[in-house]
């Protein structure tokens, strides 16, 4: 069983408009509204590449009520903890450039954090557990890695966080993390600029405790450390329509090709191949577009590049 979860989901309201005049009223061109977060966008990439999974985490009021909802009119499979207060609305304003306000996020309250340790008590070998996403302020940086330290043997877990939650997060020896180049660059307080930095930086990551590390780097492609090699994968060509959800479904095309093959060279190509087809489309990937975009992808070894940066 996969189990995603999304401590701080939102309301994603995307709002497009040809001329944004500040200080006046403005009327949009076009609007959506849907159902967001880093893990839930896990839970929906899975079930378009053919995996169900049940998605956890905190949902308030009637924003989480949308929230709920939407998952269910997709088939998805939500099992919620119900807080006080409104899940968070997050506006994506589009003219051009993309501006991004997000909302303030409920309050959550110890009791909240004890039931979702109570259910992932339920887990059992053989399950994984994807973690993603920010933590709300009302909760401990070490979530994660509380969570992490708490579940069963056997179960496998995968991190997509940043700042300190990803740092107490890798010292609990997670099975892969994947923070992209400006997230690993803030963990030791530089920029990641090339292929080597992060192979470099990815390593440090890896002998905090992280068994495997994904890194990407948008259009430059992406490096993948295993305990055995290190692996680089270029982005196929497409035109950039929209990155929100893009990183989320790196992790979810990775872990559907992982499920089926236990390959992990074959599940980072798939990972690249969706969080491109995801970039390439105003939604998430599909099943036929990642089976086609793996075919531009190249994975090779470092010292088959040489052991260049780029």
């Amino acid at each position: 069983m996969i189990y995603t979860i999304t401590l701080n989901p939102s309301v994603d309201y995307i709002v497009r408009l040809d001329d944004l005049k500040t200080g006046l009223v403005n009327t949009v061109d076009e609007e959506t509204k849907i159902a967001g977060g880093k893990g839930v966008n896990v839970t929906k990439v899975l079930k378009r590449l053919g995996h169900d999974s049940t998605a956890l985490g905190f949902v308030g009021g009637f924003t989480g009520q949308f929230i709920e909802q939407s998952l269910k009119d997709e088939s998805l499979h939500p099992h919620f903890i119900h807080v006080e207060g409104d899940t968070r609305i997050n506006i994506k304003l589009k003219n051009g450039e993309e501006t991004e306000i997000n909302g303030l996020s409920p309050m959550i309250s110890e009791g909240n954090v004890k039931k979702l340790l109570q259910q992932l008590s339920q887990t059992v070998a053989g399950d994984i557990v994807v973690m993603a996403g920010s933590v709300p302020t009302s909760i401990d940086q070490n979530i994660y890695s509380n969570i992490l330290k708490s579940l069963p043997d056997g179960v496998q877990a995968i991190v997509d966080t940043k700042g300190k939650a990803l740092e107490e997060a890798v010292k609990a020896k997670p099975f892969l993390v994947k923070p992209n180049h400006h997230e690993l660059g803030d963990l030791f307080g530089v920029e990641i600029t090339s292929v080597k930095d992060a192979v470099e930086y990815g390593k440090k990551v890896q002998q905090m405790g992280a068994m495997n590390v994904i890194v990407s780097m948008a259009g430059d492609g992406a490096v993948l450390i295993t305990s055995n090699e290190i692996l680089f994968g270029n982005v196929p060509v497409g035109k950039v329509q929209n990155s929100v959800g893009a990183g989320d479904s790196v992790v979810g095309g990775f872990l559907s090709k992982y499920i089926e093959t236990e390959n992990l060279k074959e599940a980072f190509q798939s990972g690249i191949a969706a969080g491109s087809a995801s970039a390439f489309s105003t939604g998430f990937c599909t099943a036929e577009e990642v089976q086609e975009l793996r075919k531009q992808i190249r994975v090779q070894t470092y010292e088959e590049m040489g052991g260049r940066g780029i």
